[in-house]
């Protein structure tokens, strides 16, 4: 038997780097931090932690742990700090897996994927977890994680303030839609995709891989590493009492979808062409103004921890 007893600082750790948003919410992490810390090194992780300080601080934090020898990136924020670590891995050589701890107000994708609400569970989610693949869409030069979506309701998300978010959660969204359905914009577009050519007038389109969305509308039937996007689009109502049927339908109150004006599909890529500069949002956040848009399903493009 050797007599040299080994040295516990000469242990193998696994390496994770920690990109947290202390904004997002109520700031919950925050008050956990210690804690989260402690149970990812009992896990056997060397944890570096990372606080994000401005915009698109964790699309560079991603980066930066692909590039320098890390083998998990754990991210705690809303869906916007999501997208933003998906930006830096997607745009890696060595893509990392992502776990994720949701710490926003809607936590739209951590809904859609089953991650727990609490973060404490959501921590121990991570560590009993698996790595999953995850499609990841290509929007132009960007990419996303769940929605990319246009017209109605769309601004809602990144125009209602943080902290009416954080007093009124799902409400805010639904409050501020409802204060904006006067002012609906009717667009007229070009859609492609497969082998169809559809062209019409719109006031929303969404490109998803999700099952909610804002909180709002819930979509069950959906895969996160199919290749396929759910893609639905409403047509221009001709009067407010179409455009209550067409918002019923999509609060699932109505048993039937009304196909008349809203037309749903799967797709691995479409284009969307408008006659005017079209705002987009891309996972809750403001995306960009265009006159034409491809989006393009990335089949598992990088894995996710989780307990499922």
């Amino acid at each position: 038997l050797s007599s040299e007893a080994e040295d516990p600082l000469d242990l193998k750790m696994k390496k994770l780097y920690f990109i947290l948003n202390l904004q997002s919410g109520k700031a919950t992490i925050s008050s956990k931090l210690a804690v989260v810390i402690d149970m990812f090194t009992k896990a056997g992780y060397e944890v570096t932690a990372r606080p994000t300080q401005e915009r698109m601080d964790a699309c560079a934090a991603a980066k930066y742990a692909c590039g320098q020898g890390f083998d998990l990136i754990v991210c705690s924020g809303g869906d916007g700090t999501l997208n933003e670590v998906i930006q830096g891995v997607m745009r890696s050589e060595k893509k990392l897996p992502i776990g994720y701890i949701p710490a926003g107000s809607t936590n739209d994708f951590a809904r859609g994927v089953g991650i727990p609400r609490n973060i404490i569970d959501a921590v121990q989610w991570i560590i009993d977890g698996k790595k999953y693949p995850c499609d990841i869409g290509s929007f132009n030069d960007k990419f996303f994680t769940y929605i990319a979506a246009f017209g109605a309701f769309t601004e809602v998300t990144y125009e209602t303030s943080q902290q009416v978010k954080n007093v009124l959660g799902h409400v805010a969204y639904v409050l501020n839609g409802i204060s904006r359905l006067k002012n609906i914009k009717s667009y007229h577009m070009k859609i492609t995709y497969d082998d169809e050519i559809i062209e019409d007038n719109y006031i929303f389109g969404m490109v998803t891989n999700s099952s909610s969305v804002a909180g709002l509308l819930s979509l069950n039937d959906f895969l996160l590493d199919d290749g396929l996007y759910e893609v639905t689009l409403i047509k221009t109502p001709g009067n407010p009492l179409d455009l209550q049927r067409i918002i019923h339908s999509l609060l699932n109150i109505d048993i039937d979808i009304d196909t008349a004006y809203i037309k749903s599909f799967r797709t691995s890529k479409i284009r969307f062409e408008c006659d005017d500069e079209l705002q987009w949002t891309i996972d809750g956040e403001f995306g960009g103004a265009y006159k034409t848009v491809d989006v393009c399903n990335n089949k598992q493009a990088i894995e996710l921890m989780a307990d499922r």
